[in-house]
């Protein structure tokens, strides 16, 4: 599976590395994904998430509920 967010939907960035003698080669920029465990009291159970640091912050504001009804109307399984 590739690094994605399932909140925000943040996927790896391509670009140029640049050497010294100004080369240029593809590289990859990852988004900062973390695996967290979050509490859903209407269904008093864990749900596991891929999210981004952002993503992170995005739940903190919306709430838990509100992101995951999100997620399942995307049709992602949760």
């Amino acid at each position: 599976m590739s690094r994605h967010c399932q909140v925000t939907g943040k996927k790896p960035a391509f670009g140029n590395r640049i050497s010294h003698s100004n080369r240029r080669t593809r590289r990859r920029f990852d988004p900062n994904i973390q695996t967290k465990r979050y509490w859903l009291p209407t269904e008093g159970r864990h749900v596991k998430l891929r999210v981004s640091t952002k993503g992170m912050k995005t739940i903190d504001a919306r709430g838990i509920e509100r992101v995951v009804a999100e997620i399942r109307a995307r049709g992602e399984k949760v």
